[in-house]
């Protein structure tokens, strides 16, 4: 073979190779200017990437899968505040404006149950005392009946039918004196700061009956049917350290929790906030009692409670302000502490299960996968929890959307933010 030859045949070959390299830039252009469209239209799905996020590595494949959906055409409108932590690999797989202050709506439960958990421990009760002062002859009480309040949204029937047997047991068929109203475990303001008047809120008091600030009415009326005939005067009043208790009903803590964070319970929120009020001793536990501890819990994270606005702890006030960052670092301290994380879990809802996200993420990857707190009030719609990646890395996030007028749109994002959490990369 000539040395033209030899020429000719290399010029052959390179001259095929090329091909394919041109063909191949070509494709790529296609799919990103695909995209492109896509991202025009709203929030993107999360296979559109195709097979482009083949070669990338785990957590560059959903970084980028999170940048093509906060393209949406919502974001031109609207604000989200987003943060998304590897458990397993200590380390921030994506952040989005996460120091931004923001509206938690009811992910402000979180603070709260992870607080209270901290301060109070898991076998904390909430406890509603019987008391009485006086003396018992030819079974008439000559003397006073206490109800001490300890803020149990969970106290019902059958626990007041508990008070009533309790004093039928001492033979008393008669009670001449008074029936005490005893309040003193947290201060009289009824509602949270920041609560619209205008709302069906909670009444905030120590004495609850059936979730309702009815407590004494009930208690004398289910005295007078049972046959003992009541010859008191209600009233208010603190228990006597000289009194004798002779029946206390009680609920753990685990039960509020569920309560609190599968239905997204405001009243129940609120007795747990001021469990924490009252955890150091003092009569007349304030909501200020409450933020002064969640602050100082938020300075153990490594970020500056001082920073953060705390006004109650449903998250129904519009004075609350904070961050997806503060989010994430207090579930990263749940997280890391068990004795918090085995009793928060459970307590919230499960995608496509139970609680405020029974109707979501019902896909094999998100179902009974992501357990996560929802919020909203108008304008505002987050979510924050943990889920399991396909990889087996435990993570944690949140999601604070801010201005959207339609929930529809932020659920969704919130949805597929998920989903590429969740599903194989």
């Amino acid at each position: 073979m000539t040395r033209l030859h030899i020429y000719i045949l290399l010029w052959l070959l390179m001259a095929l190779g090329a091909t394919p390299a041109r063909a191949q830039v070509s494709t790529t252009q296609t799919e990103s200017e695909e995209d492109d469209r896509e991202v025009a239209t709203g929030v993107l799905p999360i296979d559109s990437l195709g097979h482009d996020s083949i070669a990338m590595s785990w957590p560059q494949a959903i970084q980028r899968h999170i940048d093509h959906l906060l393209k949406s055409d919502m974001f031109t409108t609207s604000q989200v505040g987003l943060m998304v932590y590897d458990l397993t690999a200590d380390s921030v797989i994506y952040k989005h404006n996460e120091r931004q202050m923001m509206r938690p709506a009811s992910t402000m439960k979180l603070l709260t149950a992870i607080a209270a958990i901290d301060r109070l421990g898991g076998s904390y009760q909430f406890k509603t005392e019987l008391c009485y002062t006086g003396k018992i002859e030819n079974n008439t009480l000559t003397g006073d009946v206490y109800c001490v309040g300890g803020m149990d949204p969970k106290f019902n029937s059958d626990d007041m039918a508990a008070f009533v047997e309790s004093i039928h047991k001492m033979g008393v068929d008669t009670i001449r004196g008074h029936l005490y109203a005893d309040k003193s475990m947290k201060d009289f303001d009824t509602l949270g700061e920041g609560w619209c008047w205008d709302d069906k809120n909670p009444t905030l008091t120590p004495l609850l009956y059936s979730r309702k600030d009815k407590f004494m009415e009930r208690f004398e009326a289910d005295l007078r049917k049972a046959g003992i005939v009541v010859q008191a005067f209600s009233a208010t009043a603190d228990k006597p350290d000289s009194a004798y208790c002779i029946c206390a009903r009680y609920h753990t803590i685990d039960q509020i929790l569920m309560q609190m964070m599968k239905e997204s319970d405001n009243l129940y929120a609120e007795a747990l906030f001021y469990q924490i009020a009252a955890s150091g001793g003092d009569r007349l536990a304030s909501a200020r009692q409450a933020r002064a501890y969640i602050r100082r819990l938020i300075d153990k994270t490594g970020l500056r409670g001082s920073q953060y606005r705390i006004a109650d702890g449903s998250g129904l006030s519009l004075y609350n302000y904070v961050s997806a960052e503060l989010e994430v670092r207090l579930l990263r301290y749940a997280y890391k502490y068990q004795n918090i994380y085995l009793h928060l879990l459970p307590s919230l809802p499960k995608a496509g299960v139970d609680g405020t996200l029974r109707k979501r993420m019902k896909g094999v990857f998100t179902k009974d996968n992501v357990r996560a707190k929802t919020g909203s009030v108008t304008g505002v719609y987050s979510l924050a929890g943990y889920c399991t990646a396909s990889n087996g890395h435990q993570l944690c996030f949140a999601i604070l959307n801010q201005g959207v007028m339609h929930s529809a749109n932020a659920r969704s994002f919130q949805d597929r933010v998920c989903e590429v959490l969740c599903a194989p990369q």
